[in-house]
Protein backbone atom coordinates (compact mmCIF):
# COMPACT_ATOMS: atom_id res chain seq x y z
CA UNK A 1 0.00 0.00 0.00
CA UNK A 2 1.62 3.38 -0.96
CA UNK A 3 2.67 6.19 1.24
CA UNK A 4 -0.87 8.25 1.95
CA UNK A 5 -0.93 12.03 0.52
CA UNK A 6 -0.86 14.88 2.76
CA UNK A 7 -3.66 17.03 1.92
CA UNK A 8 -3.18 20.78 1.29
CA UNK A 9 -2.20 23.11 -1.54
CA UNK A 10 1.65 22.97 -2.86
CA UNK A 11 1.99 26.50 -1.97
CA UNK A 12 5.95 27.69 -1.15
CA UNK A 13 7.31 30.60 0.86
CA UNK A 14 8.09 32.44 4.37
CA UNK A 15 5.36 33.32 6.77
CA UNK A 16 6.99 35.52 9.57
CA UNK A 17 4.89 35.51 12.15
CA UNK A 18 5.05 38.18 14.90
CA UNK A 19 3.93 34.86 17.91
CA UNK A 20 1.81 36.12 20.90
CA UNK A 21 2.87 34.99 24.04
CA UNK A 22 0.64 32.03 25.44
CA UNK A 23 1.06 29.81 22.09
CA UNK A 24 3.78 26.87 21.53
CA UNK A 25 5.40 27.52 18.43
CA UNK A 26 4.09 24.20 17.00
CA UNK A 27 0.98 25.67 17.42
CA UNK A 28 1.47 28.59 15.71
CA UNK A 29 2.89 26.81 12.90
CA UNK A 30 -0.42 24.30 12.67
CA UNK A 31 -2.85 27.74 12.81
CA UNK A 32 -0.33 29.54 10.14
CA UNK A 33 -0.18 25.73 8.12
CA UNK A 34 -3.84 25.40 7.91
CA UNK A 35 -4.55 29.51 7.13
CA UNK A 36 -2.66 28.79 4.03
CA UNK A 37 -4.08 25.31 3.61
CA UNK A 38 -0.46 24.29 3.04
CA UNK A 39 0.76 20.70 2.71
CA UNK A 40 4.07 21.15 4.41
CA UNK A 41 5.10 23.43 6.97
CA UNK A 42 7.62 23.98 9.50
CA UNK A 43 9.49 26.54 11.61
CA UNK A 44 13.11 28.05 12.29
CA UNK A 45 13.95 27.98 15.59
CA UNK A 46 11.40 27.87 18.32
CA UNK A 47 10.10 30.64 20.91
CA UNK A 48 9.23 29.64 24.23
CA UNK A 49 5.35 29.75 24.99
CA UNK A 50 5.46 33.27 27.09
CA UNK A 51 8.20 34.45 24.62
CA UNK A 52 6.74 36.79 21.63
CA UNK A 53 8.32 38.02 18.65
CA UNK A 54 9.49 36.64 15.06
CA UNK A 55 9.25 33.25 14.26
CA UNK A 56 9.81 32.25 10.78
CA UNK A 57 7.41 29.93 9.43
CA UNK A 58 8.22 28.10 6.10
CA UNK A 59 5.79 26.34 3.46
CA UNK A 60 6.45 23.98 1.05
CA UNK A 61 9.58 24.44 -0.55
CA UNK A 62 10.92 26.37 1.55
CA UNK A 63 11.36 24.14 4.25
CA UNK A 64 14.48 22.85 2.91
CA UNK A 65 15.72 26.14 3.65
CA UNK A 66 15.02 26.02 7.48
CA UNK A 67 18.15 24.82 8.96
CA UNK A 68 20.34 28.26 7.23
CA UNK A 69 17.64 30.33 9.45
CA UNK A 70 18.28 28.17 12.34
CA UNK A 71 21.43 28.58 12.16
CA UNK A 72 21.98 32.17 11.82
CA UNK A 73 22.12 34.97 13.97
CA UNK A 74 19.30 35.61 16.23
CA UNK A 75 18.22 39.03 18.46
CA UNK A 76 16.74 39.13 21.40
CA UNK A 77 15.60 41.27 24.05
CA UNK A 78 14.34 40.72 27.24
CA UNK A 79 13.59 42.18 31.04
CA UNK A 80 15.67 39.90 33.98
CA UNK A 81 13.72 39.83 37.47
CA UNK A 82 16.36 40.33 40.14
CA UNK A 83 16.44 38.37 43.51
CA UNK A 84 14.41 35.38 42.51
CA UNK A 85 14.54 32.23 40.63
CA UNK A 86 12.43 29.43 39.19
CA UNK A 87 12.33 25.95 38.19
CA UNK A 88 11.67 27.35 34.67
CA UNK A 89 14.13 30.05 34.75
CA UNK A 90 11.04 32.38 33.56
CA UNK A 91 7.87 33.67 35.08
CA UNK A 92 6.12 31.21 34.39
CA UNK A 93 7.81 29.19 37.18
CA UNK A 94 7.64 28.20 40.40
CA UNK A 95 9.59 30.27 43.03
CA UNK A 96 12.59 28.10 44.61
CA UNK A 97 15.07 30.28 46.04
CA UNK A 98 15.09 34.57 47.03
CA UNK A 99 17.46 36.77 47.66
CA UNK A 100 17.00 40.32 49.13
CA UNK A 101 20.21 41.27 47.36
CA UNK A 102 19.73 43.85 43.99
CA UNK A 103 23.14 44.15 41.92
CA UNK A 104 24.45 47.85 40.84
CA UNK A 105 23.86 48.60 37.54
CA UNK A 106 28.02 49.13 36.98
CA UNK A 107 28.10 45.43 38.59
CA UNK A 108 25.91 44.39 35.82
CA UNK A 109 27.71 45.85 33.29
CA UNK A 110 30.37 44.29 34.49
CA UNK A 111 29.17 40.54 34.74
CA UNK A 112 27.97 40.77 31.12
CA UNK A 113 31.45 40.23 29.33
CA UNK A 114 31.57 37.01 31.38
CA UNK A 115 28.94 36.02 28.68
CA UNK A 116 30.00 37.54 25.78
CA UNK A 117 31.52 35.53 23.04
CA UNK A 118 32.16 31.63 22.96
CA UNK A 119 30.76 30.25 26.12
CA UNK A 120 29.27 27.42 27.52
CA UNK A 121 25.53 27.66 28.74
CA UNK A 122 23.81 24.53 30.80
CA UNK A 123 20.27 24.47 29.00
CA UNK A 124 17.20 25.12 31.43
CA UNK A 125 15.76 22.16 33.50
CA UNK A 126 12.37 22.58 31.28
CA UNK A 127 14.28 22.17 27.93
CA UNK A 128 13.54 20.07 25.13
CA UNK A 129 17.17 18.97 25.52
CA UNK A 130 16.98 14.91 24.73
CA UNK A 131 18.61 13.16 27.53
CA UNK A 132 18.44 9.50 27.26
CA UNK A 133 15.26 9.55 24.12
CA UNK A 134 13.36 11.70 26.80
CA UNK A 135 12.54 15.53 26.99
CA UNK A 136 14.41 17.15 29.72
CA UNK A 137 10.99 19.29 30.56
CA UNK A 138 9.06 16.04 30.21
CA UNK A 139 11.30 14.45 33.17
CA UNK A 140 11.37 17.86 35.27
CA UNK A 141 7.61 17.86 35.39
CA UNK A 142 7.92 14.16 36.77
CA UNK A 143 9.91 15.95 39.21
CA UNK A 144 13.48 14.39 38.55
CA UNK A 145 16.56 16.56 38.29
CA UNK A 146 18.51 16.14 35.49
CA UNK A 147 22.32 16.71 35.11
CA UNK A 148 22.26 18.81 31.66
CA UNK A 149 25.99 19.29 30.23
CA UNK A 150 26.84 22.38 29.19
CA UNK A 151 26.84 22.97 25.34
CA UNK A 152 28.98 25.76 22.86
CA UNK A 153 27.40 29.47 22.42
CA UNK A 154 28.56 32.18 20.77
CA UNK A 155 27.20 35.60 21.68
CA UNK A 156 27.69 38.26 19.76
CA UNK A 157 26.47 40.93 21.54
CA UNK A 158 25.06 41.34 24.89
CA UNK A 159 23.91 44.83 26.04
CA UNK A 160 22.40 46.50 29.20
CA UNK A 161 19.60 48.33 27.59
CA UNK A 162 17.86 49.65 30.42
CA UNK A 163 17.94 49.69 34.62
CA UNK A 164 13.96 50.73 35.24
CA UNK A 165 13.71 49.67 38.91
CA UNK A 166 16.00 47.68 41.33
CA UNK A 167 14.58 44.40 40.66
CA UNK A 168 15.02 44.60 36.59
CA UNK A 169 17.13 45.11 34.17
CA UNK A 170 16.21 44.85 30.21
CA UNK A 171 19.01 43.29 28.36
CA UNK A 172 19.70 42.53 24.31
CA UNK A 173 21.24 39.46 22.95
CA UNK A 174 22.46 38.50 19.86
CA UNK A 175 23.54 35.10 19.62
CA UNK A 176 23.93 31.83 17.09
CA UNK A 177 22.26 28.81 16.99
CA UNK A 178 20.84 26.83 20.79
CA UNK A 179 20.69 30.49 23.04
CA UNK A 180 18.88 30.10 25.85
CA UNK A 181 17.81 33.49 27.08
CA UNK A 182 16.60 31.54 30.23
CA UNK A 183 19.79 30.13 30.75
CA UNK A 184 21.23 33.90 30.72
CA UNK A 185 19.38 35.46 33.07
CA UNK A 186 19.67 32.39 35.49
CA UNK A 187 23.65 32.39 35.08
CA UNK A 188 23.98 36.36 35.40
CA UNK A 189 21.93 36.33 38.63
CA UNK A 190 24.58 33.54 39.90
CA UNK A 191 27.33 35.67 39.11
CA UNK A 192 25.78 38.78 40.67
CA UNK A 193 24.72 36.59 43.84
CA UNK A 194 20.98 37.57 43.83
CA UNK A 195 19.12 34.80 41.60
CA UNK A 196 17.35 35.58 38.97
CA UNK A 197 15.14 34.91 36.03
CA UNK A 198 13.72 35.82 32.65
CA UNK A 199 10.60 38.23 32.99
CA UNK A 200 9.77 39.01 28.92
CA UNK A 201 11.69 37.80 26.29
CA UNK A 202 11.14 39.20 22.16
CA UNK A 203 12.98 37.83 19.41
CA UNK A 204 13.37 41.36 17.35
CA UNK A 205 14.72 39.81 14.52
CA UNK A 206 16.00 35.66 13.17
CA UNK A 207 18.66 35.81 10.36
CA UNK A 208 17.31 37.71 7.01
CA UNK A 209 13.48 38.44 9.14
CA UNK A 210 12.80 40.66 11.38
CA UNK A 211 9.74 42.43 13.09
CA UNK A 212 9.10 44.58 9.77
CA UNK A 213 8.16 41.54 7.95
CA UNK A 214 6.17 40.24 10.50
CA UNK A 215 2.09 39.83 10.75
CA UNK A 216 0.43 38.85 13.87
CA UNK A 217 -1.55 35.53 14.47
CA UNK A 218 -4.64 37.17 14.21
CA UNK A 219 -4.21 38.83 10.48
CA UNK A 220 -3.42 34.93 9.80
CA UNK A 221 -6.19 33.63 11.38
CA UNK A 222 -8.76 36.72 10.02
CA UNK A 223 -7.58 36.42 6.15
CA UNK A 224 -7.32 32.60 6.38
CA UNK A 225 -7.33 30.74 3.26
CA UNK A 226 -7.96 34.17 1.10
CA UNK A 227 -6.16 35.72 -1.88
CA UNK A 228 -5.22 38.35 0.80
CA UNK A 229 -3.07 36.05 3.01
CA UNK A 230 -1.17 34.51 0.19
CA UNK A 231 -0.53 38.04 -0.83
CA UNK A 232 2.00 38.15 2.46
CA UNK A 233 3.59 35.27 1.71
CA UNK A 234 7.44 35.81 1.32
CA UNK A 235 9.49 34.22 -1.46
CA UNK A 236 11.37 31.26 -0.63
CA UNK A 237 14.18 33.10 -1.64
CA UNK A 238 13.61 35.23 1.38
CA UNK A 239 14.85 32.82 3.53
CA UNK A 240 18.01 33.03 2.09
CA UNK A 241 19.30 36.65 1.40
CA UNK A 242 21.82 36.02 3.93
CA UNK A 243 23.83 33.77 2.18
CA UNK A 244 25.78 34.31 -0.62
CA UNK A 245 24.12 33.94 -4.13
CA UNK A 246 25.65 32.75 -7.43
CA UNK A 247 23.43 33.19 -10.90
CA UNK A 248 23.60 30.32 -12.86
CA UNK A 249 22.42 29.45 -16.78
CA UNK A 250 19.97 26.82 -17.56
CA UNK A 251 22.65 24.12 -17.95
CA UNK A 252 24.33 24.39 -14.34
CA UNK A 253 20.34 24.65 -13.16
CA UNK A 254 19.33 21.61 -14.54
CA UNK A 255 22.58 20.13 -13.15
CA UNK A 256 22.16 20.92 -9.72
CA UNK A 257 18.48 19.72 -9.71
CA UNK A 258 19.54 16.96 -10.04
CA UNK A 259 21.78 17.08 -7.44
CA UNK A 260 25.32 16.97 -9.41
CA UNK A 261 27.77 19.58 -8.94
CA UNK A 262 27.76 22.04 -11.05
CA UNK A 263 30.25 25.23 -12.17
CA UNK A 264 29.39 28.49 -10.99
CA UNK A 265 31.34 31.57 -10.86
CA UNK A 266 33.30 32.11 -7.64
CA UNK A 267 31.86 35.75 -6.78
CA UNK A 268 34.38 35.89 -3.94
CA UNK A 269 33.67 32.68 -2.10
CA UNK A 270 35.97 30.65 -0.35
CA UNK A 271 36.05 26.62 -0.43
CA UNK A 272 33.10 25.42 1.82
CA UNK A 273 31.35 28.38 1.55
CA UNK A 274 27.99 27.87 2.04
CA UNK A 275 26.07 29.39 -1.13
CA UNK A 276 23.06 29.26 -3.27
CA UNK A 277 22.33 29.20 -6.65
CA UNK A 278 19.76 31.21 -8.51
CA UNK A 279 18.33 30.82 -12.18
CA UNK A 280 16.08 33.68 -13.48
CA UNK A 281 15.64 35.26 -10.11
CA UNK A 282 14.90 31.51 -8.93
CA UNK A 283 16.71 29.57 -6.28
CA UNK A 284 17.73 26.34 -7.52
CA UNK A 285 19.84 24.70 -4.83
CA UNK A 286 22.18 25.69 -1.85
CA UNK A 287 25.38 24.30 -1.44
CA UNK A 288 29.14 24.34 -0.67
CA UNK A 289 31.47 25.87 -3.21
CA UNK A 290 34.66 23.73 -3.83
CA UNK A 291 37.17 23.44 -6.41
CA UNK A 292 35.23 26.34 -8.62
CA UNK A 293 31.46 24.09 -8.34
CA UNK A 294 28.72 23.95 -5.56
CA UNK A 295 28.05 21.14 -4.67
CA UNK A 296 24.30 20.56 -3.95
CA UNK A 297 23.00 19.96 -0.31
CA UNK A 298 19.29 20.99 -0.78
CA UNK A 299 17.67 21.08 -4.55
CA UNK A 300 14.15 23.09 -5.25
CA UNK A 301 11.56 22.33 -7.58
CA UNK A 302 11.82 24.41 -11.16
Amino acid sequence: MGRRRKSGRDISGWVILDKPAGVTSTSAVGKVRWAFDARKAGHAGTLDPAATGVLAIALGEATKTVATITDALKCYRFTVRFGQATDTDDADGALIAESDARPATSDIESALGAFRGDILQVPPQYSAVRVGGARAYDMAREGETVELDARPLHVARLDLVERSDPDHATLEMVCGKGGYVRSIARDLGAALGCHAHVRDLRRLWSGPFDLADAISLETVTDAARTPELDGRLLPLEAGLSHLPEVRVNEVAAGRLRNGNPAEVPASGLDWGDLAWASSDGRAVAIGRYKGGALHPSRVFAA
